[in-house]
């Protein structure tokens, strides 16, 4: 397997780089060592820098790859004088980008706070509502969700509701469709009267009955044929009243929050 040294440099948090690092994941037959260097942002850090990326040039064969986010101009050319390849946020998408556009962009750092500090208010928001809607815990103010997921328990609902919060700003709820659910044969009446926000998450028995056995080991909650039955029980309900699902087993949180997304209808919001 071939080995590469990545460093994600940037002036601010990282956050913008660090997603532009999500480009190594289609390579998986090379083994990346990632460092990260946040708050890179004047020329002593510029410094250090060059000195741990010329290091990993020395020690390996080949070169290391650097993944910048620097709206500094003269400390962005300060860092390519050290030999790497570079995948440059602002020389390769940011500044063609104004030229298209006429407009001279924003280089400060953290400038996607500033410019988005209602999306971060919204998350915010988003993420003290998932939290609060956590597991079925209330019903009060269920109608202002914008998506409920609602599936047997540890299949997922929590990470994914809580992804859509913090990535999105998507108020999302969940509930945990339980035995008496199934008895009753119908969901509960604060669910009914939002069918139009929500989604279900499904996984596979043997999935489960791993998961649900690292929480209780030997317990009926977490035997195979209990998983296997709430399963059935659950896409079940969710065919007969027309809910839309996706299985959980192989996919990550963020593929399923897009199949969400497709799924939901969110106002189109325009940028300032």
């Amino acid at each position: 397997m071939n080995q590469r040294s990545v460093f994600i440099v940037s002036d601010s948090t990282g956050t913008t780089a660090g997603a532009l690092s999500k480009l190594l994941e289609h390579f998986p037959n090379t083994e990346f060592t990632i460092s990260r260097m946040p708050f890179t942002d004047n020329l002593e850090k510029i410094e250090a820098a060059q000195v741990s990326i010329q290091a990993a040039a020395e020690t390996n064969d080949a070169l290391p790859i650097v993944i910048m986010s620097l709206g500094d101009v003269a400390l962005r050319q300060k860092l390519k004088e050290t030999k790497a390849y570079y995948i440059d946020l602002f020389t390769t998408f940011i500044d063609p980008l104004g030229e298209e556009l006429g407009e001279t962009p924003l280089t400060g750092s953290g400038i996607a706070h500033g410019v988005m500090g209602h999306s971060y208010d919204e998350r915010i928001e988003a993420i003290n509502f998932s939290l609060n809607h956590d597991d079925g815990q209330t019903d009060v103010n269920l109608d202002q969700a914008q998506v409920i997921l609602v599936g047997v328990s540890r299949c997922g609902k929590t990470p994914t509701s809580l992804y859509l919060a913090m990535q999105f700003g998507i108020k999302a709820a969940n509930y945990p469709l339980i035995p008496e659910d199934f008895e009753r044969g119908t969901l509960p009446a604060s669910l009914l009267r939002n069918m139009d926000k929500i989604f279900g998450l499904s996984i596979k028995p043997e999935r489960l009955h791993s998961v649900r056995s690292q929480r209780r080991p030997d317990s009926f909650y977490a035997s195979l044929d209990n998983c296997r039955n709430e399963i059935n029980a659950a896409e079940e309900m969710m065919r007969k009243t027309g809910i839309s699902w996706a299985d959980s087993t192989t996919r990550s949180v963020e593929e399923l929050s897009a199949i969400i997304l497709q799924k939901i209808k969110q106002p189109k919001k325009q940028m300032h």
